[in-house]
């Protein structure tokens, strides 16, 4: 389970994480994405991508299943080669879809992921991420402490927001 909500980085409040927040890990993130074959996943609000960063790692993400939050199932598999996943599912007849490249700062606060992302072509954000859906207000508190409203809260993927961009 992917248990999340995702802000636009307002100023000041990179400075605010980095004061309170535990720094993790910097990394940069290419993600590749991809439509099923026999079904639209824009339709469906479901995922299928290709991550590469420190790992390579094939990630299914279901429907969103609750209103405030980017909250949805999540599968992940650690895969060893790039090339070779990429083949296995154009055979299997899924279709590339988009990509997103990003940086990414991975912080930790009161039991919380907090990634500070600067997305190529969209700009700054913040997420917030906690293990399970009945910590979710905890996401709310944090994003509360930083500056934000539960209503500035976008459910849209960076894919989406991409994807919305262009039209």
């Amino acid at each position: 389970m992917e248990v999340e909500a995702k802000f636009r980085l307002k100023e000041g409040v990179f400075e605010k994480v980095e004061k309170f927040a535990r720094f993790l890990e910097e990394k940069e993130e290419f993600d590749l994405y991809f439509n099923h074959p026999c079904r639209d996943f824009a339709k469906t609000d479901e995922a299928l991508r290709l991550r590469v960063e420190k790992k390579i790692k094939m990630t299914y993400k279901g429907p969103k299943i609750d209103k405030d939050t980017k909250s949805r199932e999540e599968v992940n598999l650690v895969v060893d080669s790039f090339e070779n996943a990429l083949e296995l599912l154009e055979k299997l007849g899924f279709r590339k879809f988009g990509t997103v490249r990003k940086r990414r700062r991975i912080y930790e606060m009161n039991g919380a992921l907090i990634c500070v992302d600067f997305v190529e072509g969209l700009g700054n954000f913040l997420e917030i991420e906690v293990k399970e859906l009945d910590e979710k207000e905890k996401i709310f508190e944090i994003a509360a402490f930083l500056g934000y409203s539960r209503e500035e809260s976008i459910r849209l993927s960076y894919l989406e927001m991409l994807l919305n961009r262009k039209v």
